[in-house]
């Protein structure tokens, strides 16, 4: 393992903590008030803002992530194209594939719900799940890279744009990086939009 893999690690397990604690707070204050909430309105203003677009990847929340799902719903209400990730392969980006409310789900890779009959688009929009964050726009995930390579293989056809939801706690001052780790187009905690 080198230099960068071990802060990364290092900053994996402080931000996963942080997230754990920061989930079990907000479980604590459900309803429109609590921090999930108010994350879900935050993000909900921030899409309103964007040009038009079609097809918007979310994500089904796994541990202690937020769940995207109201945001999700109320895209779907709106008429866009909901997908959701699906994991093709170690090394491998992402595939998206159509979500409805209700639809039938099935347990992927990982232990993420994805919808039992494959529909593959590609989003204009992703909402991505990460550990932690920085001012400057990068994202820290589990390690895997897929959302790093499916940033840069949705880059190729269009600039998509990159949106990540995670609780203000998970704030980190430097998120180690290395030359394949893309930035966000803009974050979203339960207390700010930043837009990078």
């Amino acid at each position: 393992m080198d230099d960068l893999d071990k802060r990364k690690e290092q900053a994996r397990k402080q931000a996963l903590a942080a997230r754990k604690a920061a989930h079990a707070a907000a479980c604590a204050c459900p309803g429109d008030s609590g921090p999930q909430a108010r994350a879900n309105r935050l993000l909900a203003d921030h899409l309103a803002r964007l040009p038009d677009y079609r097809v918007i990847a979310g994500y089904m929340p796994i541990r202690s992530e937020i769940s995207p799902l109201p945001v999700m719903e109320a895209q779907h209400a709106g008429g866009k194209i909901v997908v959701v990730p699906v994991i093709a392969g170690k090394g491998k980006p992402l595939l998206f594939s159509r979500w409805t409310p209700g639809c039938a789900m099935v347990t992927g890779p990982f232990g993420a719900r994805i919808p039992a009959r494959a529909d593959y688009l590609r989003p204009e929009v992703l909402i991505t799940p990460l550990v932690a964050f920085d001012r400057r726009g990068y994202r820290l995930g589990y390690g895997g890279g897929f959302y790093d390579r499916s940033i840069e293989m949705l880059t190729l056809a269009e600039e998509p744009h990159a949106v990540g939801l995670a609780f203000a706690a998970q704030e980190l001052p430097d998120v180690p990086v290395g030359r394949n780790d893309r930035r966000l187009d803009a974050l979203v905690t339960e207390n700010e939009v930043l837009r990078f």
